[in-house]
Parts: structure tokens; C-alpha cells; sequence
């Protein structure tokens, strides 16, 4: 039982952590257009989500 409560902390924090990363950059692209990030800043948010991720393994 232990190591399944590991295995879901760390999809949970992975999952939390790329929706808050990826989706949270692209809420904010669509709601606040004047600052700019656009299409290449939710992809390089989404990147830079998974790339950490892959840092942290």
C-alpha cells in the first residue's frame, strides 16, 4: 500500500504541476492578450512544465 500512496503523490503533483504550468499559460495568453506571450510562450510554458518534470525524475 505504501508505494501505491508514492505513486499517486507523484501523478498528482506531476498532473498538478502541467496543468498549472501549461494550462494556466494558455488561460492567461486567451484572457490577457496585451501582454504578449501568444501561441510560442503557452508552447514554451508547456516545455518547460515537462522538461522540469523530466528534471525531477
Amino acid at each position: 500500500m505504501h508505494s501505491n500512496v508514492k505513486k499517486w503523490s507523484a501523478e498528482f503533483i506531476g498532473t498538478f504541476w502541467l496543468t498549472f504550468g501549461g494550462c494556466g499559460s494558455a488561460v492567461l495568453a486567451a484572457a490577457f492578450p496585451q501582454l504578449g506571450i501568444g501561441f510560442h510562450g503557452v508552447a514554451l510554458a508547456f516545455g518547460l512544465t515537462v522538461l522540469t518534470g523530466a528534471y525531477a525524475l
